[in-house]
């Protein structure tokens, strides 16, 4: 591609949407993991007990595993909603932008 492409695309007002929306969700995503991270380490900060209970009497297992896990599992999940959206609404985006400045 050639320098005048590039400027018809970044004048392009679909491709300022594109960025501004893929902006405004990564944004969203790396907000709500904070928030899942900041709560947990708060959780040990101030409610450790909660981490130490077992989760029955006679379980070796305590509550800071399953959370500690789904923790880990929730920045997978949060992953893949951010490459089904990629995939699709984003790039059907581009692929517009794209036609419409060639």
């Amino acid at each position: 591609m050639n320098d005048s492409i590039y400027r018809r695309i970044e004048q392009n007002p679909q491709f300022k949407e594109l960025v501004a929306k893929r902006e405004r969700f990564a944004w969203l995503l790396s907000l709500i993991m904070l928030g899942l991270y900041a709560g947990f380490i708060l959780l040990i900060a101030f409610a450790p007990h909660i981490l130490g209970a077992r989760i029955n009497p006679d379980s070796p297992i305590t509550w800071g595993i399953p959370i500690g896990v789904g923790l880990i599992l929730s920045a997978f999940i949060l992953t893949g909603v951010y490459v089904r959206r990629a995939n699709g609404e984003f790039d059907q985006l581009n692929r517009a932008i794209l036609k419409e400045v060639q």
